[in-house]
């Protein structure tokens, strides 16, 4: 497990971004609904994408973590 801790920087520009830009609540949804899109699509349609499985699951992966920490969905149910 990673504990590296974010720059002031990064926590700065991080606090501006959900605060005049996009909720955490709705930045939630918005990743949610492109995992859910992504997902669709490779398993529908492109074989040729097959090379990138292993990152797209990845990064599906860490999409969705980061949605449940902007606004915990799957834990609560």
């Amino acid at each position: 497990m990673i504990t590296n801790t974010l720059s002031k920087e990064t926590e700065k520009r991080l606090l501006t971004f959900f605060s005049t830009t996009i909720d955490p609540e709705q930045m939630a949804k918005a990743i949610r609904q492109v995992n859910f899109v992504l997902a669709l699509g490779l398993i529908r349609e492109n074989e040729t994408l097959h090379q990138e499985i292993n990152k797209l699951e990845s990064s599906f992966y860490w999409l969705n973590e980061l949605a449940e920490i902007l606004n915990p969905y799957l834990d609560s149910e």
